[in-house]
């Protein structure tokens, strides 16, 4: 089911993007990247450390065809992979109520929740806890800073279940620490982002291997990589 509607996905329309952020894996089994952003086709900061998957990359769900790809491993709930593809960047969120940035900004309360619980009519949603809470969620509000500043992936919007949820670009734990799922870096990387970030510029993340580079450069002919 969940091949099938990959399918599907990859046929939509192709969504422009001014500001690209470009993470890129040597192989799907590393949790080691390398981060670049793009606006209007070119790069406008030096090149980020980052950490993905504890079990590397596996292919994502999103609504942003990506032709060319050559991976059979699709991401799963649980199995501490990122997705690998193009996503949409939809807003931002924080432990300040107030935050500089020009995307929409979730404020990361102590009831704030990400469900992963597949069963959930709020699987993959970012809620105030309901008054009848979620067999599993992840607190947003985390004893770490790893969520002081972050920003949410589009990835599985549509609740496919099991296809894996709450899907980040965030703080590192540590350097050179994997994730369970999403990419993370230096808290100054990460603020700089975010201040970047603008939502009518519609912002994407390209998360790939090495393999996969001539296909974004004809995907992006203008991408000066």
């Amino acid at each position: 089911m969940l091949k099938s509607f990959l399918i599907i996905v990859n046929l939509q329309i192709f969504i422009y993007a001014s500001q690209i952020i470009l993470v890129i894996a040597d192989d799907t089994s590393t949790h080691k990247a390398k981060l670049q952003l793009f606006e209007n086709g070119k790069k406008i900061a030096n090149t980020i450390d980052a950490n993905i998957g504890k079990n590397g990359l596996g292919l994502g769900i999103s609504d942003i065809e990506f032709s060319g790809i050559k991976i059979d491993i699709n991401k799963r709930e649980g199995d501490k992979k990122a997705p690998l593809g193009i996503f949409k960047l939809t807003s931002v969120f924080g432990y300040k109520k107030e935050v500089k940035t020009k995307m929409p900004y979730i404020y990361a309360s102590k009831e704030l929740i990400c469900v992963d619980d597949s069963n959930s009519k709020y699987y993959n949603k970012i809620i105030q806890m309901p008054l009848s809470k979620p067999k599993s969620f992840e607190t947003m509000r985390r004893d770490d800073n790893q969520y002081k500043l972050g920003v949410v992936v589009a990835h599985n919007e549509v609740q496919i279940k099991n296809g894996g949820s709450c899907i980040f670009i965030h703080v590192q734990k540590g350097i050179d620490a994997p994730t369970a799922g999403c990419t993370s870096m230096k808290y100054e990387d990460m603020k700089f982002i975010v201040e970047w970030l603008d939502i009518s510029k519609n912002p994407i993340l390209i998360q790939i291997t090495k393999e996969h580079i001539d296909t974004i450069k004809n995907r992006y002919p203008n991408l000066e990589l």
